[in-house]
């Protein structure tokens, strides 16, 4: 299994290293309330969903629900037997109350501890964090300024405007030679750091367009407070817009390739965007970078079509760029990222690109209906796996179970089921063997970890709209509770949203523009103990355990930073949710 982190951060990579670290990062001292006893989903649960705590284990062996912040018992529960989780080295109990299905803000209470953080259940419940989740992308848009109408007070200045890119040596071709300019603009910055890459960019964008082919009703109406609000398209779309439009740019019109990454030499200090002045470059042509625009475009083509009259030429223009990148990746099979000698930004490398061309033909197959795009994907031989930037077949099978009914003879459906139930069965066993109730394993606690347990979720989202297994929609309930503070460490790994949750990502605007709070909505990366930058902050992390391994410090690009690829599947799974729990409670 390939690791999927990537260390795009480095503190030693960035200028004014003569400045000690308390000067690079003003200000950002992890928070001193401790986490809560009792972890549970800090924001709250919908009235039929699946709804647990994690208790830690001591005397008592019951817990009652309060209304918050009173002495009113509205109901009382054992707790199950107690549990070791090796992952965090807590002995914890469960305590369960799905049935309380009555809208109102409560809290868990267990002799001997402080209350849980207050909770509330209700039909809208996840609405708030879904719509943040989302216009986390707007903050971070390249090549325009937020003005105050729609950022309040997260306005700044635009950078980057990126309309004069030089293409570097490793990406020159007889029609472009090496300084080359191009215009390149748009796009979102990728992470904490301000530059762009199209792999990333891939597995980001499709993930929301998947969002509202599987979903559309939960963003046909809703208002993101955008510059585009109130045309005539829904918001999730005119957001993945400005972001498709970019990587069109970045297709050699020449020959189909697409280039890799559009980049800085190094990284930029912590600094605002408009302070951040290096030249840009486009980066070499990779076979990963092509195979995953393809997919993506022909993801969008199909989207975008029935936006024919608002966006004329647009889809089409969208499956023939499709085409042209899948046609350069046939012709250019091993075409692996080398990192230049000159460049010392983010590299997303893939030496085992099979999954993309799997994916890739997966959806040129969805979109066109013709049979030998399946072919080409090699059904048999590729597995479901939980999506990563590195590995994406499972957009393979996640699309193809979205689009079942409407497949050619050609498609496998059976084989369709039996991929996204295993996985899905899997993941759903591996909650009911957790400590914490949740599909997040020890092995789990990687690079990104948030971002595993919300890809795991979206996994099992369609497991349940394929079989209807509820076991399926409950573990995917958990994944995203252990997002929103039913972990370890007490903390809701999303900006501005939870009782405790981060203060200090790795996100350059937020610890740039002076402003006490981060930008809301992003989904931080999470515990993983590999502390790649503990040689590089100021404090030490709390722990050393997988699930304990988080720093809310603004130098820990290793558990702190954010990133498209994290948040977009939060946009998935907060819609999913609130899309599928029933009305009443099991």
């Amino acid at each position: 299994m390939r690791h999927p982190a990537l260390q795009r951060i480095s503190l030693r990579q960035l200028p004014a290293l003569a400045l000690p670290l308390a000067c690079l990062f003003p200000g950002a001292a992890p928070a001193a309330a401790p986490a809560p006893a009792i972890a549970l989903n800090q924001l709250g649960f919908l009235p039929g969903a699946a709804k647990f705590a994690v208790i830690p284990d001591g005397k008592a062996s019951s817990f009652a629900i309060v209304k918050a912040g009173t002495g009113t018992v509205v109901r009382t529960g054992t707790l199950a037997a107690a549990r070791l989780s090796p992952e965090s080295g807590d002995k914890v109990r469960l305590a369960e109350f799905t049935a309380l299905a009555t809208p109102g803000r409560y809290q868990v209470r267990v002799a001997g501890l402080p209350d849980s953080p207050p909770f509330d259940i209700g039909p809208a419940v996840l609405r708030a964090v879904n719509a943040a989740s989302i216009k986390a992308f707007y903050f971070n848009r390249n090549s325009m300024a937020l003005d105050e109408k729609h950022a309040g007070v997260y306005k700044r200045a635009a950078g980057h405007p990126d309309t004069r890119v030089l293409v570097h040596e490793s990406a020159a071709s007889p029609a472009r030679p090496a300084g080359t300019v191009i215009s390149s603009p748009k796009g979102w910055y990728d992470a904490g750091d301000y530059n762009k890459y199209i792999v990333n960019s891939g597995i980001s964008t499709y993930t929301l367009l998947a969002a509202y082919e599987d979903f559309p009703a939960m963003f046909d109406k809703q208002d993101l407070d955008i510059p585009e609000s109130g045309n005539r398209l829904p918001d999730l779309l005119d957001e993945t817009l400005w972001n498709l439009e970019w990587m069109l740019t970045m297709q050699d019109p020449a020959d189909g390739g697409v280039y890799h990454k559009l980049t800085n030499k190094s990284f930029d200090g912590m600094v605002m965007p408009d302070q951040a002045t290096q030249p840009r470059y486009v980066v070499q042509k990779t076979t990963a970078a092509a195979l995953n625009f393809a997919a993506v475009m022909a993801t969008a083509s199909r989207v975008f079509a029935p936006y024919e009259k608002q966006l004329p030429g647009l889809s089409a223009r969208m499956l023939a760029a499709s085409k042209a990148a899948w046609q350069w990746a046939q012709a250019h099979p091993e075409v692996y990222y080398r990192q230049p000698a000159d460049i010392q930004t983010g590299e997303y490398g893939d030496k085992d690109v099979s999954d993309e061309f799997g994916w890739a033909a997966a959806e040129l197959f969805i979109t066109t209906g013709d049979a030998a795009y399946y072919k080409a994907m090699n059904a048999t031989a590729l597995q479901a796996t939980v999506p990563s930037w590195a590995e994406v077949r499972g957009q393979a099978w996640m699309s193809l179970a979205r689009h079942h009914k409407k497949l050619g003879a050609a498609a496998d459906q059976a084989l369709i089921r039996q991929r996204i139930d295993t996985l899905s069965s899997t993941l759903a066993n591996g909650a009911k063997a957790s400590a914490y109730g949740t599909p997040m394993q020890p092995a789990d606690y990687i690079w990104g970890s948030s971002a595993v347990a919300m890809n795991q979720a979206m996994v099992l989202v369609h497991g349940y709209r394929l079989t209807g297994k509820r076991e399926y929609l409950d573990a995917a309930q958990a994944g995203l509770d252990y997002a929103l503070g039913r972990n370890a460490v007490g903390i809701s790994f999303v900006t501005g949203f939870g009782t405790k949750s981060p203060m200090h990502p790795h996100h350059r605007p937020s610890e740039a523009d002076g402003i006490e709070a981060p930008v809301p909505g992003w989904l931080v990366g999470g515990p993983q103990p590999a502390q790649q930058d503990k040689k590089d902050c100021p404090v030490s992390y709390p722990s050393a355990l997988p699930a304990k391994s988080f720093l809310d410090h603004a130098c820990s690009y290793a558990s702190n930073e954010v990133a498209i690829n994290w948040n977009a599947p939060l946009v998935y799974v907060t819609a999913a949710v609130q899309a599928l729990t029933p009305v009443g409670s099991q």
